[in-house]
């Protein structure tokens, strides 16, 4: 589109976009005076430090300093491109996309697309209702109660039925109008062989709507309800369509993103049922590949996320190989990899409905290592009968410690493997020193590729984050106190922010007598003003809080947020400087008089200090 086009949309869209509605959606918002306060949802927090400005529009977060308007808080909370934040905020608000200049492929291919969305959606709210309103979907209930799936996420998901005659969702969209060759395309009917009509593909079965991560129904999954025979599959889902490719969707992301973020991992499972069983149950962060191998595409996408990934394929032969095929593709994407083991051959699904949340959620915390599960993967499947045997197998599974670079973690495993193959110490040393003198080269090189496999995922992440530098260097402490207090003095809030990293016992006593009466102000629920201040401070107190208002300087909101921000720093380094001293007065005093344990204690507690201060000093540069 032009970019005159282009602009007028977006303003068009930033008018009919309320920040405070917007960010509502993703994290509790409590209003304080004209702005409003929640924990940001970019880093755990206990303490809110994130605010919302409706008039201004912006937001800022004073713990990790992400801000910008909204549109950039959405394209950093969905992980998606600026302008493809404007357009989801777009379809939300119902306006449409400028049409602009395309061509006439361009323009076949969105009316394609747009048809195929509404069969889709139409086909969901179809089987749905006949799950949820007809006699013929009671089947459908009893079996989704049975695998203890609540109302709740039936409606969550939208999960249907798809009633067991040939036509029934043929006649729905033939009485619609809709054109047979679309209906095709979608894959929600199939052509007869000898291309005399078309049926319904999905016939007596529960159906699973499969979406994007914009929540588009790109596809359907399908559970047979009646005993499988060889004619029948267990699971039937669409074929692959101009909007489905199974390779790049991974089932329940559209809901699970945010969960995964918040985890900090995301569980990958092998098909829809054994993600909504553990959803069901209070799982969010759960997502499932459809009838394919995890692909490199799959990887991307949980990576924009999470860095770590669980996965948790059933304990079967064929469960256990799909993992490892799994394994090496996350690894190479530079993601943290670790794999639960379904005790007693059970799928996730199974096990959750067996024994329930907490029992999963601790298969969770105690998942293995992906080294470890390679490792015994390989040893169960391989011969070591014989001495000939053993060294075999120890040459097969020394690739697997390439990434393993830990040297107590590399004496840990040596040892795993002399018990497990019976072998000396002396020959399993051996052994992994003349392998990895061979390969140094080459793991040095694959190391690397990973390394950078991960920057350029770093890379492509958003950066339309806040990142404006003070005009003004705080040279000083009071300087850096007069700042924070007119902060603090329009938006009270902060002040619990500030106090949690710099005591007020660190601040001139004018000073402190000014944040004890905005302390009280806080807790009275009522805003500061002169007429209060003047009744409630002393002199001095009142006179330095007017030179301090008076002195406030026409910077824009996003240099006022950075100055503060500066401020804050200084005076923690300030704060640390003091006690690096004062420990370090101590210590010398603890060796003059023979007392060294102490003496060395102290010496310890400055290492620890003088860490926090250079860690201060890199974010300052």
């Amino acid at each position: 589109m032009q970019n005159t086009e282009r602009e007028e949309f977006v303003n068009k869209v930033r008018e009919r976009s309320e920040i405070v509605s917007v960010v509502s959606r993703y994290t509790p918002l409590n209003r304080k005076g004209g702005t409003y306060w929640g924990c940001c949802p970019f880093h755990n927090e206990k303490t809110p430090s994130f605010s919302v400005n409706p008039d201004k529009g912006l937001f800022y977060c004073f713990g990790c300093h992400a801000g910008g308007n909204v549109f950039n808080f959405i394209s950093r909370i969905e992980n998606i491109s600026y302008f493809d934040a404007v357009k989801l905020q777009a379809e939300r608000l119902g306006i449409p996309l400028p049409t602009g200049r395309k061509s006439p492929e361009e323009m076949r291919r969105e009316r394609e697309e747009r048809t195929l969305f509404k069969i889709n959606e139409l086909a969901r709210d179809f089987f749905h209702d006949r799950l949820m309103k007809t006699p013929e979907g009671e089947r459908g209930r009893k079996y989704l109660a049975g695998r203890g799936i609540t109302e709740e996420t039936i409606e969550n998901f939208k999960l249907g039925f798809a009633p067991v005659d040939w036509d029934a969702i043929t006649s729905f969209f033939t009485e619609r109008g809709f054109k047979r060759e679309d209906l095709i395309k979608s894959g929600i009917v199939s052509r007869r062989k000898d291309d005399s009509g078309i049926f319904d593909r999905f016939r007596g079965r529960v159906m699973v709507p499969i979406t994007d991560i914009f929540g588009h129904v790109v596809a359907f999954g399908g559970r047979i309800l009646k005993p499988e025979d060889e004619r029948n599959p267990k699971y039937l889902n669409s074929p692959e369509t101009p909007i489905f490719n199974k390779r790049q969707i991974l089932f329940g992301l559209d809901k699970a993103h945010l969960p995964i973020s918040k985890a900090g991992f995301a569980v990958v499972v092998e098909g829809y049922m054994d993600a909504i069983s553990p959803i069901s149950a209070g799982i969010k962060n759960v997502v499932a590949t459809l009838g394919t191998a995890f692909t490199a595409e799959h990887a991307k996408l949980i990576l924009k996320y999470a860095r770590k990934i669980i996965f948790c394929y059933d304990s079967d032969e064929a469960g256990q190989r799909a993992t490892m095929r799994a394994l090496p593709i996350v690894q190479n994407a530079g993601a943290e990899v670790s794999v639960v083991t379904v005790p007693d051959g059970k799928d996730p699904d199974e096990f959750v409905r067996n024994h329930g949340r907490d029992a999963f959620m601790k298969l969770l915390k105690n998942a293995s290592p992906i080294v470890d599960y390679r490792l015994n993967y390989v040893l169960s499947h391989t011969q070591i009968s014989t001495l000939e045997e053993k060294v075999a197998a120890l040459r097969e599974v020394l690739p697997i410690f390439a990434g393993v670079e830990d040297t107590a973690l590399k004496n840990v495993y040596r040892k795993k493997l002399s018990s497990a193959l019976m072998l000396d110490e002396s020959v399993v040393s051996g052994e992994w020193s003349e392998f990895f003198r061979k390969n140094s080269a080459a793991l040095q090189n694959s190391s690397g590729n990973r390394e950078n496999s991960l920057q350029e995922k770093v890379s492509e992440k958003p950066k339309e984050t806040l990142k404006v530098k003070s005009h003004r260097k705080v040279t000083s402490a009071s300087q850096a106190e007069e700042i924070v207090l007119r902060m603090a003095w329009r938006e009270p809030d902060v002040l619990g922010y500030v106090t949690s990293l710099v005591p007020k016992e660190n601040f001139s006593e004018v000073h402190r007598e000014i944040i004890n009466y905005l302390e009280k102000c806080i807790a009275e629920e009522k805003r500061p003003n002169d007429m209060s201040a003047a009744a409630e401070l002393n002199t001095k107190a009142s006179e330095e809080i007017t030179r301090i208002l008076m002195n406030a300087s026409d910077d824009r909101h996003e240099t006022e947020l950075a100055a503060f921000d500066d401020s804050v720093k200084f005076l923690r380094l300030e704060r640390m400087k003091k006690l690096y001293d004062k420990l370090m007065s101590e210590a010398e005093e603890y060796f003059r008089i023979g007392k060294s344990e102490d003496g060395k204690k102290k010496v310890e507690e400055t290492f620890r200090i003088k860490k926090e201060m250079d860690e201060l000093r890199i974010e300052e540069k």
